[in-house]
């Protein structure tokens, strides 16, 4: 394992932790009662949510391959 994929593993672990927890959240809020529109905008928040954590994932995979948090230790 070189060092690259050393650093991508908090990331991936981070996220699918945090991925677990908002899908379980969304899961939850559906077996609450309450009215289906209140339901769909507050489970929106999450999804949303987890949408852009997955997004910063991939650019920060991106990042890491390419080296370029090496070029901040610099300053």
């Amino acid at each position: 394992m070189n060092a690259h994929q050393k650093k991508m593993i908090a990331p991936i672990v981070i996220t699918v932790l945090l991925s677990a927890y908002m899908l379980t959240y969304c899961f939850v809020l559906l077996s609450v009662p309450m009215p289906i529109l209140l339901k769909t905008l507050i489970g929106l928040i999450p999804l949303a949510l987890l949408g852009v954590s997955i997004s910063v994932l991939f650019q920060r995979i991106k990042e890491i391959r390419s080296g370029e948090e090496d070029d901040l230790n610099q300053y």
